[in-house]
């Protein structure tokens, strides 16, 4: 079986690192609610999610639903209203 592989460059264009850094907001975001949500997975061995456990996933979707809304308005002006 053949498989035709994509050269890959050595290092990214500067385009690409100015998208990742207009995206970072997003991705940092996401990537707390994703400790978050390890974190309640932990707490069920544990005796279970406290209160706090529960608030911090909801500020870290907070903060997603904020920086993807901020993303989308950076991105398209014209969508802001």
């Amino acid at each position: 079986m053949r498989q035709h592989l994509i050269p890959v460059t050595a290092e990214p264009a500067a385009q690409d690192l100015a998208a990742i850094e207009a995206e970072w907001p997003l991705i940092a975001a996401e990537l707390d609610v994703l400790d978050a949500e390890i974190t309640l997975l932990y707490a069920e061995d544990h005796g279970g999610p406290t209160a706090l456990d529960w608030r911090r996933l909801r500020r870290a979707e907070a903060r997603v639903t904020r920086a993807a809304a901020d993303l989308t308005t950076r991105s398209n002006p014209h969508r802001a209203a």
